[in-house]
This record gives C-alpha cells, structure tokens and sequence, in this order.
C-alpha cells in the first residue's frame, strides 16, 4: 500500500516520561496540510507500523483532524498504538461503541481537554488518563496534589512541559507521567571552571574523542577507553545495534577501528558522549539528542556525501550537549573537536547546517507554522521530511 500520506501531512514527535525519568511511549502529533483533503487511516496505520510493530515500543497518535481521527476509531488499530480523544468527541454518544471497543481491544485510551458536557456512562472507564496541558492546568502554583482542592477521576498526564522545573513540579502535583521536551532550561552565561557537576564520566569519552581526532596510534585510545569499562561496553553496543548496518559482530574496540575507521568511530563516540551522563533529569535530553542526531542525517541521505551525513549526525547529537554540560557552546566546543559547520550551527546559530536543525525543532514542538517556513528554505518536500523522520524514529527505537 502507498504511503502517499506522509505527502499531505505534517508530523510531529515528543516523549511520555514517567515518574522514574524514563521514556516509556512516543507521541506522533499528525497535522493535515489541506483541510479538504481525505486522509486515509490505514496509511497511515501501515506507516506508524515500520516504526512501531505490534511486538513494539508504544505510540500515542494527536490527530489534528476529526475526520481522519473518526476513521480511526473504528479501524482495527495494534494494541500498542494508543489514541488521544478530544473531549468533544469523547461526549457524542455516536462514538461510545467505537471507544468501548477500543478499550476492549486493549489499546489504551487519552481524554483530551476538558468535557464540556458531562461524558457517557458507558465511556469513562474507556480512559486510563486525561491529558491536561500545562499552561490551563488549574493546580499550577500548587506544592503537591495533596494540597490542591481540585479531584480527578482518572489519573493525568501533563502535557507542554519544556524544562526540568516544570517536570518536577507536574510530578510533585501528581501527574503519572510529562508528555513534552524538558530541554529548554537556560545555560548561565558564566563558564563553569573544572569538571562539570555529575559529568566527570563524560572527560573519558571527550579524552578518547580528542585522541581519535588526532588518529592516535589503537593502544593508546584502548588504554583511555579501559578506564572505564561501562563506557566500553555501551560504546560496543551501539556499534552493534541493528542501526548500525554491519554484516559483522564487532567483538573488541581494536575490531571496530579496523573495521569502521577513525572518521566513522567518531560520529559513535558523539553518541557515546550524548548518552553518557547519569543524571535522571537529564534522561531525556539524552533521548531527543540521539533522535536529532540521527533525524538530521537522514534528512541528508540522498546527498550521497558520506561526509556530510557524518557532519550532520554530529550536529544533531552535540546540539543538546549545553544543556547536559551546563556551559555555553562557544566555552564547551573549545575541549571537544567538531567540524567548522557544527560550529557555526552550535555557536553561531548559522551555517549550511542551521536550517536542518530549525527543521528538527519545529518538528519536535509540532508546530505547523515552524514546519512550513523550514521545508520551504530547505526546499525539501513535506513527504521527504517526515520518511526522514520516520527512518530516524525506526533507528532510535534499534540503539534503544
């Protein structure tokens, strides 16, 4: 079947965190570009399902159209796809048997929005949770649900969270999970001195990056590897992930140098770097840097410039590295070697390199407007954006 779809809509993603910091789902936002264009449910269903087979990680579908959403409801949907319900819709009693069945199928249901009107009897039950935004959440301000008067009826999921302050705060008012990117706390100005808090693991890795650069003799980039055992293990995993492509298991670090080279070793040690840290907050960080890594390579496949496809994954992986480091890119970049045009994207905020990461921004807010005004200064069509998007999603789900 035709995956024709992917043509006439926008798609946006974003994480489920749960209460331990860990990504447990991922919520694909569907935009239609043209109102009056019929969108086909089980294209769409096939698509999600080369990302996330029925044996799979989990999927929440936000579909920005009623129609297709209708279809939706009455398709024969995998029991790990769950569907975002707008309150509206939940109400009408022309839909009760649609979500009974549903939730008898055992996919699981999210009510969206406040109901206007009081639901079915019958649909309630349907729900596991409510998704309530952060920004009409009426016990913002609140220190914890105790203290709140407001009663709900089905556990809540908070959606629009964008820093670790608002992560914990949704937490502590008793939201079983945060649905949003919590990366965007500000990076002080001041250059941190030393090695930064809860980071010192990360020096082997920026240690082994720089040896690498410099195409140090193998003895010397296993001795600095050895230094950390876990670091090595993690480091091999990944090498040997499905997304990786060898034919070959790689069983030593010596292996992987012989068989990748010190060029491609290096776009894997960013990974490394990327992943590394033992923060739980910082947990999904880590997880929208692999995916910006990886989502902006691929938006470069076609170019068939190895380089550049190398370039690009390293832009994606470092471009949350701010955060993690706690210290500026212009201070951070100076201990770790990265190509010019990284540079100009991650300092700067210019270069060949920085549309392709507006792009990826406005797909992971799943703004619609940020969405057009990238595709037209990249001239890439919608369709190519979101299969990049969409092989980039199937490779994360393979490292993860």
């Amino acid at each position: 079947m035709s995956d024709a779809i992917l043509g006439h809509v926008a798609l946006g993603y974003s994480p489920f965190i749960d209460r331990q910091r860990a990504v447990t789902a991922t919520r694909l936002t569907v935009f239609p570009l043209k109102p009056d264009v019929q969108l086909d449910a089980a294209q769409l269903l096939l698509a999600l399902a080369a990302v996330w087979p029925a044996d799979g990680g989990r999927v929440s579908l936000n579909v920005a159209s009623e129609s297709l959403l209708q279809d939706l409801l009455r398709a024969d949907v995998a029991p790990n796809v769950m569907i975002e319900v707008p309150a509206f819709m939940a109400s009408e009693p022309a839909n009760t048997e649609s979500l009974d069945q549903l939730h008898r199928n055992g996919n699981v249901l999210l009510l969206k929005g406040r109901p206007l009107k009081e639901l079915p009897r019958q649909v309630l039950p349907c729900f596991k949770y409510s998704i309530i935004e952060i920004a009409d959440d009426r016990r913002v301000g609140e220190t914890s649900a105790a203290t709140s008067g407001i009663a709900r009826t089905i556990p809540h999921v908070q959606a629009g969270v964008s820093t670790v302050a608002e992560m914990e705060s949704s937490f502590a008012r008793g939201a079983a999970a945060v649905l949003g990117w919590p990366i965007d706390d500000v990076v002080a100005n001041q250059v941190a001195r030393g090695k930064p808090a809860g980071q010192t693991d990360l020096q082997v890795i920026v240690e082994l990056i720089n040896r690498v650069d410099k195409a140090e003799p193998i003895e010397k980039l296993e001795a600095t590897l050895k230094r950390d055992p876990s670091l090595a293990f993690k480091l091999m995993r990944y090498i040997n992930s499905p997304a990786f492509g060898l034919s070959v298991e790689i069983s030593s670090f010596r292996h992987a140098i012989m068989m990748l080279g010190y060029g491609r070793l290096k776009r894997w040690l960013a990974l490394l770097l990327a992943t590394g840290g033992k923060e739980t907050n910082l947990r999904p960080v880590m997880f929208a840097a692999v995916r910006r890594g990886l989502f902006m390579e691929e938006l470069v496949r076609a170019s068939n410039d190895e380089e550049m496809r190398n370039e690009m994954f390293i832009c994606g992986v470092f471009s949350l590295l701010d955060r993690m480091f706690k210290q500026p890119f212009a201070e951070l970049l100076r201990t770790i070697p990265v190509p010019q045009r990284v540079v100009q994207a991650l300092v700067d905020g210019s270069g060949p390199y920085q549309p392709y990461l507006e792009l990826v921004k406005s797909v992971e807010s799943a703004s619609l407007y940020d969405f057009r005004n990238a595709a037209e200064t990249l001239m890439m069509s919608v369709a190519e954006i979101n299969r990049a998007a969409l092989r980039a999603l199937t490779s994360a789900a393979q490292l993860d």
